[in-house]
């Protein structure tokens, strides 16, 4: 599994976390006596408030690949820098053939966005985005190039000080 972004860890523990199922797909591998079927889910969590993680799980039925994606969501957490109910900036994130494309929008605006990239801003608690999904419309491709986006956003403060600047001045005042 390819690597998207780094980030401090988050305990699990400390959140209310709410999960949402983005695909079950049914899966097959051909052996000598026939085929073994299992399936395979890509689940969303996160708290509302700027936490978000996803995760697969595998398994021979339909519940025990859900509770195992939850699982793996729950230790690929991210916080995710918000500016009041928005995203601070345009950023694209790519992942394999897809890329996505996120973009503020003002209050009020509501999610604008399908498939997998609304089941993650919405996990994140982002309430008004402007969003769009190019390339591959694969879910896990989706769901991981929205989380390299995420990743690719940065804190208005954090840049500020970085540059030795006030906020005031970066934000355009």
């Amino acid at each position: 599994m390819k690597k998207i972004g780094s980030r401090e860890k988050i305990d699990a523990g400390q959140f209310d976390l709410k999960d949402t199922v983005v695909q079950i797909s049914r899966v097959t591998k051909v052996v000598k006596g026939g085929k073994n079927l299992s399936f395979s889910a890509l689940v969303v969590v996160g708290d509302g408030a700027g936490v978000v993680g996803f995760g697969v799980g595998k398994a021979k039925e339909v519940p025990s690949a859900i509770r195992k994606a939850i699982e793996a969501a729950k230790k690929n957490l991210i916080r995710v820098p918000m500016k009041g109910t928005t995203v601070p900036h345009a950023v694209v994130g790519r992942f394999g053939a897809g890329s996505v494309l996120l973009k503020p929008a003002p209050e009020g605006t509501g999610i604008i966005a399908g498939g997998g990239v609304r089941a993650v801003v919405e996990a994140a608690g982002i309430t008004s985005v402007v969003t769009k999904s190019l390339g591959s419309a694969n879910h896990h491709n989706v769901v991981r190039a929205t989380f390299a986006a995420l990743l690719g956003l940065k804190d208005p403060a954090f840049i500020a000080r970085l540059r030795g600047k006030d906020l005031e001045e970066m934000v355009g005042a």
